[in-house]
């Protein structure tokens, strides 16, 4: 596929992502959310849809997180934009020379990224941040969609074990190939190779783990330098 062409299917792949109603606690959360509104964004407009990935069609390396913030990608309408978590993850990749910019405020804050894209397990907000099985079951053919576009791709980078998982279902629902036996478990820094890419993983970046020093700029630096080796951009 052209580049163009890639870039139009992931276009018309997001408005359908976006306009996805399958899992009614998920609807109901985003929705309620985007009602009550954290007071500090109490007179802003809340996109409460599902959210699709965003980055370069020609990306060799994928970001993989949890699910949408209820009050960032929730907000926004973009994954990882408008919270801490973000910021934390943004930063980074400008430092590592995948975004041409270190921070993330709004969808049309003139964020572009070179060979990353950026998107999540599960394209809603959940109460608690805890999808269930069921609704990352459900969610999952809109990652294999989009993955099946970004044939570029060579490494996921997994933010933590939620991710990890869902990376290793992707795999298998993309190649046909049952999981490797016993099931690899995530670990920060641990690299699983396989088709159609490598796994790598890494602390995801919640203020849990970034406010306690669990996760450090030097400890994702680290990850997002093995990322770019991983998928032969050095």
């Amino acid at each position: 596929m052209s580049a163009r062409g890639r870039a139009a299917g992931l276009r018309a792949l997001a408005g359908e992502i976006e306009a996805c109603r399958r899992c009614p606690r998920l609807v109901e959360w985003r929705e309620r959310v985007a009602r009550e509104r954290r007071a500090a964004y109490a007179h802003e407009h809340y996109a409460a849809h599902p959210v699709a990935g965003f980055g370069d069609p020609a990306a060799r390396v994928l970001i993989l997180g949890l699910a949408p913030a209820a009050h960032g990608g929730n907000r926004t309408g973009r994954i990882f934009t408008g919270d801490r978590s973000g910021d934390f993850l943004f930063a980074s990749l400008w430092r590592t020379g995948f975004a041409n910019q270190p921070t993330s405020i709004h969808r049309d804050d003139g964020l572009c990224l070179r060979d990353a894209w950026v998107t999540a397990a599960v394209r809603c907000a959940p109460p608690a941040n805890r999808p269930t099985p069921a609704e990352r079951d459900t969610c999952m053919p809109w990652s294999e969609a989009e993955l099946a576009l970004l044939s570029e791709i060579r490494v996921a980078v997994c933010l933590g074990a939620f991710a990890w998982d869902a990376a290793l279902r992707l795999r298998t629902g993309l190649v046909g190939q049952p999981p490797p036996r016993p099931r690899p478990r995530f670990t920060h820094g641990g690299e699983l190779e396989g088709e159609p890419w490598a796994l790598l993983g890494c602390f995801h970046p919640s203020q849990q783990n970034t406010f306690t020093g669990r996760l450090t700029a030097e400890m994702i630096d680290a990850v997002m330098g093995r990322a770019r080796a991983l998928a032969g951009l050095d």
